[in-house]
């Protein structure tokens, strides 16, 4: 592959969003280097190639780097549309805005619960996080329902853009079900997201990247740890 063709992520394997881009690449069958970074001590290149939020994921085509994970993804798709793989977004502009939307509805009503469900102490907020969360997935379960069509994932036959989205979170949300005995994913109450998320996890794009539940709960325990420490040090300078 030429220089100015090289792909490279950088990212740290706890992240649903590396995952996403992860899931993207693999699915357009793109070779890429994935350079992993520290989470509690960001590399030089991170700060580099994202000076902004200096946040993973960061994808590097060539010299030129691509930060935020739906627009990661997006821009694999348009990229590499011509890799005979089917299309991450759908053609149809009114099933495409509806796939943005739903995308997005997962980072803003999803995603900020599962960081207080990782990162927090504090039982009031925990168990508000976990009541906006089984609302979230509820939701979601709705969606999935009218977008399916009655077929195994969001984009009907094949993953789009939402199963990407929401898919990256299925095994912090095992983690939680482990470390809090919750089952965020239900057979009563959505029987429809159970069934999807196996039929998810079970394509080969997102079996290869997805971690396994019971590494993020030896992950979380870590991290809290060596958050401490960190404040602890700050407190004492």
């Amino acid at each position: 592959m030429a220089t100015e063709n090289k792909v490279k992520l950088i990212g740290v394997w706890p992240s649903p969003y590396v995952a996403r881009a992860m899931i993207a690449l693999n699915l357009k069958g793109v070779e890429y280097e994935y350079l992993p970074d520290d989470l509690f001590n960001k590399s030089e290149l991170l700060l580099k190639f994202n000076p902004v939020y200096k946040l993973v994921p960061v994808l590097i085509h060539g010299d030129k780097p691509v930060c935020e994970s739906r627009i990661i993804v997006e821009y694999i798709d348009q990229v590499w549309a011509s890799s005979g793989c089917p299309s991450i977004l759908p053609a149809d502009p009114y099933d495409r805005a509806t796939a943005r939307f739903w995308a997005a509805y997962v980072d803003d009503k999803l995603a900020p619960h599962c960081r207080v469900l990782v990162w927090s102490k504090d039982e009031k907020s925990i168990a508000e996080a976990k009541e906006q969360l089984l609302a979230a997935v509820l939701q979601l379960e709705e969606a999935f329902v009218k977008c399916s069509k009655g077929k195994s994932f969001f984009g009907g036959d094949t993953i789009n853009f939402v199963d990407i989205a929401l898919g990256s979170f299925l095994s912090w949300m095992k983690a939680f079900e482990i470390i809090m005995g919750i089952n965020f994913l239900d057979k009563t109450k959505t029987p429809r997201l159970v069934e999807w998320a196996e039929c998810f996890r079970s394509v080969d794009a997102a079996k290869e990247v997805l971690p396994e539940a019971e590494k993020l709960v030896e992950f979380r325990k870590f991290a809290m740890a060596a958050r401490r420490v960190t404040v602890a040090d700050a407190a004492n300078k």
